[in-house]
C-alpha cells in the first residue's frame, strides 16, 4: 500500500507532461530556469555568445559564494581524506573529462554520451602538453597529488545542477526512502543531516566541492541538450552525437507542476528546514524559481 502514492504521482507526471507545454507560452520568463539561465521560450535557442555568457554568470555566482569564510579551497594529501573530500568526481582519462556524479541532474545522460564517444573511437582533435593518463573512468580520489593536479590543471570540468527540491522529488518518486508519503520521505532527509545523507539528496556544494573544484562549465538541467551542444564543440568533440533522450526541458516544467502540489503536502516548518538545508545550493546556483529560494533561512546564509 505505501507505494500507492508514488503510483499516483507518476500518473499526475503523464499527465502534467502533457499540460505543461500548454502552458509554457503563458510562463512568465523570470520563472524559467532560473534568474541566469536562458530563456526557456519555445522554439528559443542557445547560441554561443549566450551560453557563454551565461557560463561567465554561474560562474561568478559561485565565486561570490565562494568569498565567504568557511569553504573548502585547499585539496587534502592523504588518500582517505581525498576520498572523504572528493567521493562524487569523476574523469574520463581517454576524452579528458572530470565532473560531478550526483543522481537526477543530467550525469546519467552524460555517460551514455561519454560511452557513445568512447565507442565511436573519438580523439581530442589536438596534442596535449602533458603526458597522458591510461586508465578507466574512476573516482578521482584514486589518483595521487600530483595526478590530481595535473587533472584539475588541464581536464575540462563539468558540473550539473538541477533544483534541490526536484531532486529530492525524483528521489523520492524512485523510491529510494522508506516512507509512504512525500512528507514523511522529507522528515527522513532532514533527520539523516548532510553527514549521513544519501548522495541522492544531499547538497551539490557538499558532494562536488565548486569551491575547490574551479569548474569550466556550470551545465542548468533543463537545458542539456543546447549546453551539452555548445560545451563539445568548444571542447572539440562531434556535437551529432548527443542522445535522443535528453528530454529534461520538458521534465522540467512537469515538475515545476508537481513542486506545486508536492510543496503544499509539507508543514511550515519541513519547508523552512529544507530551506536551511539546501542553503548553500540556493546560494550558489542560480535557482530563484525554486520552490525553497523564497524561504527566509536562504537569505545569505551560508556559514554551517
Amino acid at each position: 500500500m505505501r507505494f500507492l502514492p508514488r503510483l499516483g504521482l507518476s500518473a499526475a507526471l503523464a499527465i502534467a507532461a502533457f499540460l505543461s507545454w500548454r502552458l509554457l507560452l503563458q510562463t512568465p520568463a523570470h520563472r524559467r530556469g532560473g534568474d541566469l539561465a536562458p530563456k526557456a521560450e519555445e522554439g528559443f535557442t542557445v547560441t554561443l555568445d549566450t551560453f557563454l555568457h551565461v557560463q561567465q554568470l554561474r560562474k561568478r555566482r559561485l565565486r561570490a559564494f565562494c568569498s565567504q569564510a568557511g569553504k573548502v579551497t585547499t585539496l587534502a594529501s592523504s588518500r582517505d581524506e581525498k576520498a572523504s573530500l572528493l567521493p562524487s568526481l569523476r574523469v574520463n582519462t581517454k576524452l579528458d573529462f572530470l565532473y560531478c556524479q550526483v543522481p537526477s541532474t543530467g550525469v546519467e545522460e552524460w555517460h551514455q554520451l561519454l560511452e557513445k564517444l568512447e565507442e565511436e573511437n573519438v580523439t581530442l582533435p589536438v596534442p596535449l602538453p602533458y603526458r597522458r593518463l591510461h586508465a578507466k573512468e574512476t573516482q578521482l580520489s584514486a589518483f595521487n597529488q600530483t595526478e590530481i593536479k595535473a587533472m584539475l590543471g588541464s581536464y575540462t570540468k563539468v558540473l550539473f545542477v538541477r533544483d534541490p527540491f526536484h531532486r529530492l522529488i525524483t528521489t523520492f518518486l524512485q523510491g529510494m526512502g522508506i516512507s509512504s508519503s512525500f512528507s514523511s520521505f522529507v522528515q527522513e532527509v532532514l533527520d539523516s543531516g548532510i553527514h549521513n545523507g544519501s548522495v541522492a539528496w544531499k547538497p551539490l556544494v557538499s558532494l562536488c566541492r565548486p569551491c575547490l573544484i574551479q569548474y569550466d562549465y556550470v551545465v542548468m538541467f533543463g537545458f542539456l541538450r543546447q549546453e551539452l551542444g555548445h560545451l563539445l564543440r568548444r571542447a572539440g568533440l562531434p556535437a551529432g552525437s548527443l542522445p535522443p533522450e535528453l528530454t529534461d526541458s520538458q521534465v522540467q516544467w512537469t515538475y515545476r507542476w508537481l513542486s506545486e502540489q508536492m510543496f503544499s503536502e509539507l508543514s511550515a516548518q519541513q519547508k523552512k528546514q529544507l530551506s536551511h538545508f539546501y542553503r548553500w545550493d540556493l546560494a550558489a546556483f542560480p535557482f530563484s524559481s525554486s520552490f525553497l529560494s523564497d524561504r527566509p533561512s536562504t537569505a545569505k546564509t551560508w556559514e554551517k
